[in-house]
């Protein structure tokens, strides 16, 4: 079970909430940044909020690297470098592209040679990155079950140690990708979706929540703020968190 973390602070909650380790958002990251998600953000600013993270917290971090922050595999291995110089023992590599004119799903070949050279860059350094495989035919629309279980046999192929199937989580279908895909499944859970022990009977490895916690937390300073500017009450701020707790939490060395 992975919540995802996009800055200090998030990480620090979710780590002292109890998680054995964390991922974290592309998206809630990006727009930390002032950036939308989508291959939009540069590799050193992505990574550098990497750097934060793995800094701020003492479990196990997944970096979500969106395509690879990279044109070429030449490239993706020098993110997957930088990313294990940080300290970071995952990373989320997906298939989407996001240029204009360009296919929903990079093409399988290309694809599988940017895993490959992820981890040859992580053997290289002999560290056990794992090396997460993101598939968004259910997500982009571009393909079911069968278009996915061919992706995750070439990236398998290519170096990959698990799939992740964001947008798949109708129970039949994730029992589909569970039997046909020969690793760990990860999909990506929220609001309507099976509980966590509901995936974990259908044989899903890994749950993670992608940018749905960030969402949570900007809709609720949007809520706060609307409040405030026109009722003028302040019952959204309700629930908040302590402020000794936070700030002693926060503002301490890890």
């Amino acid at each position: 079970m992975l919540p995802n973390a996009w800055d200090t602070p998030s990480a620090r909650v979710v780590e002292d909430a109890g998680a054995p380790a964390l991922a974290t958002t592309s998206a809630g990251l990006a727009w930390d940044l002032g950036t939308a998600d989508g291959g939009r953000l540069d590799r050193d600013r992505a990574l550098a909020a990497v750097a934060r993270i793995v800094a701020a917290v003492a479990v196990p971090v997944s970096a979500d690297i969106e395509s690879g922050y990279a044109d070429d595999p030449a490239g993706v291995a020098e993110t997957i470098r930088a990313v294990l110089a940080l300290g970071a023992v995952g990373v989320n590599i997906e298939d989407a592209l996001y240029e204009p004119g360009a296919g929903p799903l990079r093409p399988v070949p290309e694809q599988a040679e940017r895993i490959a050279a992820a981890r040859a860059a992580a053997d290289a350094a002999e560290v056990p990155l794992f090396v997460n495989a993101r598939i968004d035919t259910f997500l982009r629309g571009a393909g079911g079950v069968e278009a996915t279980l061919e992706r995750a046999t070439a990236f398998l192929a290519a170096g990959a140690d698990g799939i992740f199937v964001p947008g798949a989580v109708d129970p039949g279908t994730v029992k589909l990708l569970v039997d046909g895909i020969d690793a760990p499944v990860n999909v990506m859970a929220g609001p309507g979706a099976p509980t966590v022990s509901e995936l974990a009977s259908l044989g899903v490895a890994r749950v993670s929540v992608g940018s749905a916690i960030a969402q949570a937390v900007h809709a609720l300073v949007r809520r706060a703020a609307r409040e405030l500017l026109g009722a003028g009450t302040y019952g959204t701020l309700a629930d908040g968190a302590d402020y000794g707790e936070l700030n002693s939490l926060l503002g301490g060395a890890r």
